[in-house]
């Protein structure tokens, strides 16, 4: 109750006029805006929420439990959770996930790969099937 934050919750922004040269380890959630020339990395123990905007960039290894891109990863992606791909997301390297979530439009040029030892979970986005439910 008290003193504990709820999941998803972002705790930090890179805003859209700043660029960040080096590696950034983060707890909790962080929204991108801006661009990053480094790894952003989340702290493996606590829940971890990434957002890579529409205007934000990375050019590293990306690591956390939820990720949701609408902007450009040049790098490694590694989400152990749900990774969201917007319509606008263009990923340019492997991508290792749990459970991907794709919106058309989305582009990745790399390798998906999805661990062998748990179920597959793969969500095409659609807005004309989601106005049908």
């Amino acid at each position: 109750m008290f003193g504990q934050k709820a999941k998803n919750t972002i705790d930090s922004l890179i805003g859209m006029s700043t660029t960040i040269e080096g590696n950034i380890r983060f707890r909790g959630g962080l929204r991108v805006d801006g661009h990053v020339k480094g790894s952003l990395i989340a702290d493996p123990i606590d829940g971890s929420m990434l957002v890579i905007s529409e205007q934000a960039s990375v050019e590293g290894e990306v690591k956390a439990e939820h990720i949701v891109v609408d902007g450009v990863i040049t790098g490694p992606v590694f989400c152990s959770e749900l990774l969201e791909l917007q319509p606008k997301a263009r990923i340019t390297g492997d991508v290792h996930y749990k459970a991907l979530e794709m919106h058309g439009g989305a582009l990745v040029s790399g390798k998906l790969s999805h661990p062998q030892d748990s179920e597959q979970v793969l969500k095409l986005a659609s807005p004309k099937l989601a106005s049908n439910v």
